[in-house]
């Protein structure tokens, strides 16, 4: 790992991965876990403060960065939540099959390497029936903006860890093997159009 992606990365996705109307996102879709929560990505604790504690038994966080696992240890401390953290990717989640009630997934999809793997896996750790949430940026419907994407893309991803602009989130989760119940999407006011399209939602198995 080089000097940018240990000392730089980290913070500069933690406020860019924390702007107001990231947040404003967060705090949509984050109190609507129940139970035994996976957080697929749970990256600096940004979610945490959004739990709905009266619902939530317990937080199980998932990411491969150990500079975002820091950061998210102490946000949890901060905030009296019980955390497991485990400290790997999302394509192979070292949970047993049917095992958690809800995950959580956002602004992650756009970045795992094989987000399609992760997604099987994080189906495979659900109960039947539990639920996945999920808010993501990604591929924007209008054929200017898609095009900007996918040129910008290349670039944005070195600078970024790897996130990508133009994921067909949709499409991603479906072909995992979720149904979407519901979902909304827009692009996120004070954001530029390449990188504020907004996905959110909530899915379960077919």
């Amino acid at each position: 790992m080089n000097f940018y992606d240990k000392h730089i990365l980290p913070h500069f996705l933690n406020c860019a991965c924390g702007s107001k109307p990231i947040l404003y996102q967060r705090a949509k879709v984050v109190p609507q876990a129940s139970g035994l929560v996976l957080e697929v990505g749970i990256g600096s604790g940004l979610n945490l403060p959004f739990y709905d504690t009266s619902k939530v038994s317990r937080i199980i966080g998932i990411d491969p960065s150990e500079e975002l696992n820091a950061m998210a240890k102490k946000m949890a401390v901060d905030r009296g939540l019980e955390v497991e953290f485990i400290l790997a990717g999302a394509e192979s989640i070292s949970l047993p099959d049917n095992h958690v009630d809800t995950a959580l997934i956002t602004y992650t999809l756009c970045t795992i390497p094989d987000a399609l793997t992760a997604s099987k896996e994080i189906l495979r750790v659900l109960k039947p029936g539990g639920k996945l949430i999920f808010c993501e940026h990604g591929l924007a419907p209008d054929s200017n903006v898609a095009k900007w994407q996918g040129r910008i893309d290349p670039y944005w991803g070195k600078i970024a860890g790897g996130c990508h602009l133009n994921r067909d989130i949709p499409e991603m989760i479906r072909a995992a093997g979720f149904e979407i119940q519901s979902m909304e999407q827009m692009y996120l006011p004070s954001t530029p159009k390449f990188a504020g399209y907004n996905y959110w939602g909530t899915a379960i198995a077919q």
